[in-house]
């Protein structure tokens, strides 16, 4: 039955996923990948939040954990496609791009966890 849950959020996370990204590259175009940079930088902030609220502040069922951080986020979340892209910009002589990239995500991710971490702490006290 655990697979059903992570089945649940993963169905949500993945066109989550793809919807947020043909956005950005539908707005923007495809010369940066900005999907994403901000669908890693949001999972990092849902990630910080939603694993303190289930870890910290809330008794809750573990399938809440399964659907929503190892489904939904597992889907959403692009690291495997992070790294290709960034590959893709340093191979085609983007250095700056690319190590903007890199570092952007790195730095502005980790920032953002934290500041899920902030968040679900100030808005919900335990």
């Amino acid at each position: 039955m655990e697979y059903v849950w992570i089945g649940l959020g993963s169905i949500a996370g993945a066109n989550s996923r793809y919807a947020l990204g043909r956005w950005f590259v539908d707005r923007y175009g495809a010369g940066m990948p900005y999907g994403t940079f901000v669908i890693n930088i949001t999972g990092a902030l849902i990630i910080g939040f939603l694993m303190t609220l289930l870890t910290e502040t809330f008794v809750t069922d573990p399938r809440w954990r399964l659907m929503l951080v190892v489904g939904f986020l597992g889907s959403y979340t692009t690291f495997s496609t992070y790294t290709y892209d960034a590959f893709v910009l340093a191979e085609n002589g983007a250095w700056a791009r690319a190590a903007a990239y890199v570092i952007g995500s790195n730095v502005i991710g980790l920032l953002a966890c934290i500041g899920g971490v902030l968040l679900a702490r100030v808005l919900v006290p335990r």
